[in-house]
């Protein structure tokens, strides 16, 4: 159970590593302040592997947590259709997450998201890398909305 005793319904446990190993404890708060916020928000790690979203996220993607499990980000942006306002494709590099994975800087814009339950939506989002002490990137949190006309 993560810190603080918030479990999710459905979701892993992101302080266990796939071999078993502890994960950072930059991981295990920002998916205990995902966890515990109605904002949306999800959770890549410093593989590249989405490890968690909210239950706000879940409304707006149409899907569980649990019915999606852990993904490569490469392979959830596809899934979101990602694209730009006027509507031509996104390249996942130039997205807030992958901008901020790849380039280890903060990045926010407006976009065009499928949701996974089909419907397209525009969103804000910014993501932000996770740095431990040492300035090791632990993986990226994105916080998103969706954007007033």
């Amino acid at each position: 159970m993560p810190v603080g005793g918030a479990a999710h319904r459905g979701a892993p446990d992101v302080t266990a590593g796939a071999a078993g190993a502890a994960r950072s404890l930059p991981l295990i708060l920002a998916r205990e302040l995902a966890a515990n916020l109605a904002t949306p928000m999800f959770l890549i790690d410093a593989e590249g592997v989405l490890v968690y979203f909210n239950e706000a996220a879940e409304l707006m993607l149409g899907k569980t947590y649990a019915e999606i499990g852990p993904i490569s980000a490469t392979d959830f942006g596809a899934r979101l259709d990602l694209a730009e306002l006027d509507g031509s494709p996104m390249r996942r590099r130039d997205s807030p997450a992958g901008i901020a994975f790849l380039n280890r800087e903060p990045s926010h814009r407006t976009l065009l998201a499928t949701g996974l339950d089909g419907s397209r939506r525009r969103l804000e989002a910014t993501a932000y890398p996770l740095f431990g002490k040492v300035g090791e990137m632990h993986g990226v949190l994105t916080v998103f909305w969706e954007a007033k006309s």
